[in-house]
């Protein structure tokens, strides 16, 4: 070959490498990761992130028996869940306190307070203390463009309240009506941003997330927060729950088991500030994570209206990290939908054999629903702020109740490991599912903040990584 093709090879080869970085740079600008810069959280034995990370690092279950102020467990307990009426389980995971709120801080009278969901009093504080987690004055960002995305779908409170016309008041409509969540978040603290309630079920409060994430790409706000909340007020949802033969008689989730048989409860609410990670760099803001991508979709016709659709969730995780820029290879641990049902924990597995085939190092699967139950609108975000724990802590907590792998699961030869014991890992990219039984799906890829801008001792940690990489090479635990 002569030199002078020589060289017109090796300038045809720099100008492809020229035109993929260009095009890579207008991906980021068009398409920029998010940057996870505050977080808060209450589910049952958490009153916060650090908490949430004590009860999943030591494999505490927080199911308890029903409290009494919600409903008389003796008057409504059958073990027959054909029993027309009744609840086929007496625990769930619970909160403390769902009276207690600061209605002054808010600007709220005493008495429309009084009128008000508990839920969306949960809200309001989730996302006070979600901003002061950022290092942001929450009085201090009237008349900034922050979006509010919300999960909810919890509607014992509207149920009770609009069931007494002869009981309502002024502020009974604005007090009991869903989609009023976001807006009153929105009204308190004068954002002027997008602010909304989707339903999705299940996966309600991580499609909030990726429709944060698409409003923050698309500059519809500057900020966003994003979370979902579930609160068991009232028995009938568990009644029609029992009546589906959907629950674990025991009130517990018993993920990828041979025991699993059903979902157990959960409630409680969760909250993440997010911004656009070049913004939250340039403010100075402290990165716990990063979100590279995420999508959703839908089942379609599947089995049954509220059937699993193992292509759906092939097919939504594929598209996640096809938004991230990223392969299957680049994915450390999934943190699951994982419900502990008999249905739905092999589809899942299924899905992720598929997705992950050809792997050779293990993948990491867990599932919060085994320590906290599963609290419906609120269980995306809740998978989400394990993830992000996970990654700041670089482990994986033991899934509570896992024992053995359900013989319907077939791997086809993927290592995948459940945890049984809190191990450390080399984690740099989680993915987090939820699926709804409207059967909508939404999958989240989290990544570990960029090692320039974690503090020192995670920095070390990262480069200590880097260093046995380099001199030992890739093996099997390790990512690359």
């Amino acid at each position: 070959m002569s030199d002078v093709v020589t060289g017109q090879l090796r300038d045809a080869v720099r100008t492809i490498q020229a035109l993929r970085a260009r095009v890579a740079a207008l991906q980021a600008e068009h398409n920029p990761p998010v940057a996870v810069v505050g977080m808060a959280c209450r589910f049952a034995g958490a009153a916060d992130p650090a908490a949430l990370w004590q009860v999943l690092a030591n494999g505490i279950d927080t199911v308890r028996p029903t409290p009494p102020d919600r409903w008389d467990n003796a008057a409504w307990f059958s073990a027959d869940p054909d029993a027309p009426g009744r609840i086929a389980f007496r625990e769930a995971a619970f909160i403390d306190d769902i009276d207690g709120f600061d209605n002054a801080l808010f600007g709220i009278a005493a008495r429309e307070a009084a009128g008000m969901d508990p839920q969306h009093r949960l809200l309001l504080e989730l996302v006070w203390s979600a901003l002061e987690d950022a290092a942001l004055r929450p009085d201090g960002l009237s008349g900034s463009a922050t979006g509010v995305f919300l999960g909810m779908n919890g509607g014992d409170h509207m149920l009770a309240t609009l069931g007494a016309p002869d009981r309502l008041g002024t502020h009974a409509l604005a007090g009991a009506v869903g989609s009023i969540g976001a807006g009153r978040i929105a009204y308190a603290l004068g954002f002027t941003g997008p602010a909304m309630v989707v339903d999705t079920a299940c996966s309600s409060s991580l499609v909030a997330v990726h429709l944060a994430v698409q409003a923050l790409r698309r500059g519809e706000c500057s900020m966003a927060l994003a979370g979902g909340v579930h609160l068991m007020l009232a028995p009938n949802v568990s009644v029609a729950l029992s009546r589906a033969r959907m629950m674990a008689p025991d009130g517990r989730c018993k993920a990828f088991d041979t025991a699993a048989d059903g979902f157990g409860q959960g409630e409680g609410g969760g909250m993440v500030v997010l911004k656009r990670l070049p913004d939250a760099l340039a403010a100075g803001d402290r990165v716990l994570a990063v979100i590279a991508g995420s999508a959703l979709n839908q089942d379609g016709r599947s089995a049954g209206i509220t059937a699993p659709n193992q292509r759906a969730q092939e097919a939504v995780m594929r598209a996640a990290l096809a938004d991230a820029g990223l392969t299957q290879d680049a994915v450390d641990a999934i943190e699951a939908h994982g419900t502990g049902t008999v249905l739905g924990d092999p589809l899942e597995l299924h899905a992720l054999a598929s997705v992950f085939r050809g792997r050779t190092r293990p993948l990491t699967v867990g599932s919060v629903k085994t320590n906290i139950g599963h609290t419906a609108a609120a269980a995306g975000v809740a998978g989400l702020i394990k993830a992000v724990l996970m990654l700041r802590a670089q482990a994986a907590p033991p899934v509570v109740h896992f024992r053995a792998m359900n013989p319907h699961v077939t791997l086809d030869g993927v290592p995948v490991e459940v945890p049984t014991a809190l191990m450390p890992r080399a984690l740099g990219c989680v993915g987090v599912s939820s699926f709804g039984f409207s059967g909508t799906n939404a999958h989240v890829v989290v990544q570990r903040a960029p090692a320039e801008i974690l503090p020192l001792r995670e920095r070390e940690n990262v480069l200590g990584c880097h260093l046995i990489l380099m001199r030992m090479g890739p093996s099997p635990t390790t990512p690359p």
